[in-house]
């Protein structure tokens, strides 16, 4: 036994090496076999806990954690790792376009509520649009020569997250709106001043104010301040018209049914310049005055202006609006014409709202018809409304009241600037003074826009109006049929209807 044991030690020590590797290959080959034999469908063998040290085969207890699905997820992250930011900047900088030239330095952006003021006259309303003459467009080129937005933004005014408080139409002013954007804020000049030198002298940025990053001026805006101003010959009693069926002069107004089955067309000559002066020296009377100021108080709370808009029903929410004031002011003398300001105060207002409003209260109170017609304008009866001139309308201000006293209850924790237009209110009074009130007075004598707009309304063809009658009654014969109020299936069905707002 001895001889044995001794002869086999010897052995060993001589063959160790070739011991070592029929071990290790006799390991992996079991591992192998053990690993081959899994077959679909069959539950993967548990790991059976052999490790491998040094010379020897040992066995342990396996330490490895049950699989969780989050595992999967977490190695698919892995894999996908986002390359170093050193090659991204690498790499926007080769597909950058080439118009846009080389990349500037940076300058810090902040979330601005901004201040303009504008002339409309001239251009096709604020609201930024391609291919349009618009202040917005004109306002946003300076802002990109004044570098407050740059020419990485230039080409897309969304990627400054640029938002007007309130939009107008064609040829409306506003003394006073706003403006939400992430601005760049140069330290070395005063970016107010660079932005206006771009400008042209009817339109200015009043100032800016830093805000809240999730600061929107349309959505955070609680009312808007109108106001409208009308001469008060409006009022005059309307002149019977003569038509023609061909035009007298190049100026004449052509006058139409609006038919399309039996159309008629005529022309009415303009007013004689008798006539534009007695409406230019015309004073209103007080009974005239006190009826246009109570029928504009019909319109304050929430009513239905289906009638005072387009392309709406009766039955839209959208149509609905609440109006919180409307004043009318005395009596103003401008160059020997009497004039009459309209402040209008509401949460929001429609395509076309203000200017049929006023155009209804001057109906009323020209034609002698009760203005107990106008809560009728309210109901389901569909009529034609004619808009007053925009020349005389303008947007005083946005009102932002429940922003700025959530700004004030956090005055103790830090500090907050809130948007409050009286703080250029001085530059305010004098640009609406020059640009916008001398201006209509100015468009007025020269262009005799009113008058123009009341000879069309005393040659008017058709039925529309006979709505403005002593009674105060809305005959059948002036009622519209538009696709917004034409009875479909489902109404005739009593179906339930749902609103798109």
């Amino acid at each position: 036994m001895g001889n044995v044991w001794s002869r086999s030690e010897s052995q060993g020590q001589s063959q160790q090496p070739e011991v070592k590797d029929e071990v290790v290959t006799t390991t992996t080959t079991t591992v192998v076999k053990e690993t081959s034999t899994i077959q679909v469908g069959v539950k993967r063998p548990v790991d059976d806990g052999l490790e491998v040290k040094g010379e020897s085969v040992e066995e342990v207890p396996s330490k490895r954690p049950k699989r969780k699905d989050g595992w999967a997820k977490k190695a698919k992250q892995n894999n996908n790792k986002k390359e170093p930011k050193g090659d991204r900047k690498e790499k926007t900088l080769q597909t950058r376009p080439e118009h846009l030239g080389p990349r500037e330095p940076r300058i810090p952006k902040k979330k601005v509520a901004l201040f303009v003021g504008f002339n409309g006259t001239g251009y096709q309303g604020m609201q930024l649009n391609p291919n349009c003459n618009s202040i917005e467009s004109v306002l946003f080129d300076a802002m990109v020569k004044a570098n407050a937005i740059s020419k990485d933004n230039s080409d897309d005014a969304k990627k400054s997250a640029w938002m007007r408080a309130a939009r107008t139409d064609k040829g409306v002013h506003a003394a006073g709106n706003l403006l939400s954007l992430k601005m760049q804020i140069p330290e070395d000049y005063d970016v107010v001043e660079r932005i206006n030198s771009f400008l042209p002298p009817q339109i200015r940025v009043w100032g800016y104010v830093p805000c809240i990053r999730s600061f929107h001026a349309k959505n955070l805006c609680d009312s808007r301040v109108y106001e409208y101003l009308l001469p008060t010959c409006a009022f005059m009693a309307p002149e019977k018209k003569i038509l023609t069926d061909t035009p007298t002069y190049e100026d004449d107004l052509v006058i139409s049914n609006n038919n399309p089955t039996n159309p008629i067309v005529k022309y009415a000559t303009r007013s004689t310049p008798e006539l534009k002066q007695q409406r230019h020296d015309y004073r209103a009377t007080q009974e005239q005055l006190d009826t246009f100021t109570a029928a504009m108080k019909i319109f304050e709370g929430t009513h239905n202006f289906h009638n005072y808009t387009n392309g709406k029903s009766f039955k839209e929410k959208s149509a609905h609006r609440y109006i919180m004031s409307i004043d009318v002011s005395k009596p103003m003398y401008i160059d020997g014409s009497e004039w009459v300001s309209i402040k209008l105060h509401g949460q929001s207002f429609i395509l076309h709202q203000i200017r049929k409003m006023i155009s209804m209260g001057m109906l009323v109170t020209r034609s002698n018809t009760p203005i107990s017609l106008i809560p009728k304008t309210f109901e389901e009866n569909k009529i034609n409304i004619p808009k007053a001139p925009a020349l005389g309308l303008l947007l005083e201000r946005p009102i932002f009241k429940v922003y700025n006293d959530k700004m004030r209850s956090k005055a103790n924790q830090v500090e907050r600037d809130i948007v409050d237009f009286d703080v250029y209110k001085d530059k305010i009074n004098a640009f609406k003074e020059e640009w916008i009130y001398k201006k209509i007075f100015e468009a007025e004598n020269q262009e005799h826009v009113f008058d123009g707009y009341l000879t069309s309304l005393d040659a008017h063809l058709g039925d529309d109006y006979k709505y403005l009658n002593p009674e105060g009654v809305i005959p059948d014969i002036c009622l519209v049929s538009t696709k917004y109020n034409r009875p479909t299936k489902h109404e005739s069905e009593d179906e339930e209807e749902h609103d798109d707002e």
